[in-house]
């Protein structure tokens, strides 16, 4: 039995929402759900589904509607209203682009090209349970403090204080965490002549936790290597994911 077949106290979770989201409750509604799911873990083309999911051209249609109105963003959102925000973390990962999500206008789609071939980046954050509230999807050669603004800019009213690494390092990501109206537990790097005084290194050892919620995401292979052509295709992918973790919860 694969590992994404939802168990009946997660589907009875899911299904009110999906029906909140206006997604028509089909006789094969919950096989084609978890037909995207086993592709989402495996990664491979959807013309490859096992019979198990029903006809592969029918729940590759409607993944396409799903993500081209955004409901599986919606659906993450949706999952993540009893999040602890007290404290936040932050950081980047990289993403390898397949061949096959390669097309004329990557930058368009948040690919770009360096000397380790193309990629994408997603920027993330996770609550103080290291379970993911948001995230921001990027082209591969972005800064990942130049992100980092648009990331934080949810709502912060919630949050005593933001950490990250010193990457993140950037006098204006620090004016703009303290409008927020929380504290900034970002160290200095090396070659400044600030001091750490303001860090609370026993909260920063924490941080791994959103580097664990980047190990539970790529354990989905349609997450840890991007084959979508498009970003929006993408972002419904990895939000899916998202909405995974907080539905096993």
């Amino acid at each position: 039995m694969p590992r994404t077949i939802l168990k009946d106290e997660h589907w009875t979770r899911l299904k009110p929402i999906l029906l909140e989201l206006n997604i028509y409750d089909k006789g094969n509604l919950r096989n084609t759900v978890e037909g995207v799911l086993y592709r989402m873990r495996v990664g491979c083309p959807w013309r490859d589904l096992p019979e198990h999911f029903g006809k592969p051209n029918t729940v590759y249609k409607a993944y396409q509607r799903w993500f081209r109105s955004n409901k599986l963003i919606a659906l993450f959102a949706l999952l993540i209203k009893d999040s602890d925000c007290e404290w936040v973390f932050i950081d980047g990962t990289h993403i390898k682009a397949h061949q096959h999500s390669s097309i004329g206008h990557e930058n368009m789609q948040g690919i770009s090209k360096s000397v380790a071939g193309r990629a994408t980046k997603i920027h993330l954050a996770v609550d103080a349970h290291g379970n993911p509230i948001t995230f921001i999807l990027s082209d591969g050669t972005t800064h990942d403090v130049k992100v980092a603004p648009d990331l934080i800019d949810k709502d912060l009213s919630d949050t005593d204080i933001l950490c990250a690494d010193k990457g993140y390092d950037s006098d204006a990501l620090r004016t703009h965490i303290k409008q927020a109206g929380c504290f900034n537990n970002i160290p200095r790097r090396r070659n400044t002549k600030s001091t750490n005084n303001h860090m609370d290194w026993h909260l920063y050892k924490t941080r791994h936790l959103v580097e664990n919620a980047f190990a539970k995401l790529k354990h989905y292979r349609a997450v840890a290597t991007r084959f979508d052509k498009l970003k929006q295709s993408y972002e419904n992918t990895v939000a899916l994911a998202c909405a995974y973790l907080w539905l096993k919860l």
